[in-house]
């Protein structure tokens, strides 16, 4: 079962996000106290923890949740099924996947230590239900009927 290992905000863009243990997902703004909420409906970014464990086994790094800007670091998700459309539940909140990934024409200048992930394996979405979110909550996709 996948769940919510971290919840990651920063007050300014290009700065490495802060990890907290809860936080607000407000619907149609993404999550409150980041600076990437409300600019496009790519309101919230979600990273699997696997692929920030990856890297971290590939280079000599020591990259934890949000080190990679990622609004919600998530333990156990199969982010390499999901598609467009796909709806995440987390706790009692309702995401839909905008985008996979970024588009290589796209500028990423955000990375850590000279790494960036969120162009290759970033799953970007808006917020359909807001509401609370918190460390443990679970993460469960639900595809489109």
């Amino acid at each position: 079962m996948a769940y919510l290992l971290s919840i990651n905000h920063s007050p300014a863009r290009q700065l490495p996000k802060t990890p907290a243990a809860t936080g607000e997902l407000r619907a149609g703004y993404g999550l409150v106290g980041d600076a990437h909420a409300g600019f496009s409906e790519r309101e919230v970014s979600l990273l699997a923890w696997e692929c920030i464990e990856q890297i971290n086994q590939e280079h000599p790094i020591h990259a934890g949740p949000g080190a990679f800007a990622e609004n919600l670091t998530v333990h156990g998700l199969a982010w390499e099924q999901l598609q467009v459309g796909d709806r995440l539940q987390v706790g009692p909140t309702l995401l839909e996947v905008v985008q996979i990934g970024k588009p290589p024409t796209e500028p990423h200048t955000y990375s850590y230590q000279g790494f960036s992930i969120l162009p290759r394996a970033g799953i970007f979405c808006r917020v359909l239900v807001g509401g609370p979110v918190a460390r443990g909550d679970a993460v469960t996709v639900v595809k489109p009927a």
